[in-house]
């Protein structure tokens, strides 16, 4: 048991893991901001725009609530378009965010990629053509 513990241990605490897992919570944190965004911001802007529209209300409704008093018997069935409409427009945004970063990232490890490589020395037997070549130039 104590060997599978430090297994676990050292697979846990490498590096790709630990930087995922920060990933993974820092993209949840960022999702909830991105739809925060929407939902309390752009969304209500556009519905504004658009008339007054809550678009978390715009659905078409299928089949109505069988209701026997307060009491619900059979609950609505609906078709919610307006929610589809703002998650949607979570996920472009979110989609947008990411291209970014990982085009930032991209530019980076260009930029260390174009450092000026020192020039690789042909090989021998190209070495010795060229110094023929030259030497026959020269004897003309």
């Amino acid at each position: 048991m104590k060997k599978i513990l430090q297994e676990f241990k050292q697979f846990a605490m490498r590096g790709n893991v630990v930087d995922m897992a920060v990933g993974i919570i820092i993209g949840g944190a960022f999702g909830k901001i991105v739809s925060s965004i929407v939902a309390d911001l752009i969304m209500p802007a556009v519905g504004l725009l658009v008339g007054g529209v809550n678009f978390t209300d715009l659905k078409i409704t299928l089949k109505h609530a069988v209701m026997e008093g307060d009491k619900v018997i059979s609950p609505a069935v609906s078709i919610n378009y307006g929610n589809f409409i703002q998650v949607t427009l979570d996920f472009i945004i979110i989609a947008f965010a990411v291209f970014l970063l990982v085009k930032g990232v991209n530019a980076l490890s260009k930029k260390k990629e174009e450092a000026p490589k020192a020039p690789v020395a042909p090989p021998a037997d190209i070495q010795l053509l060229t110094e023929i070549r030259d030497l026959l130039k020269n004897n003309k």
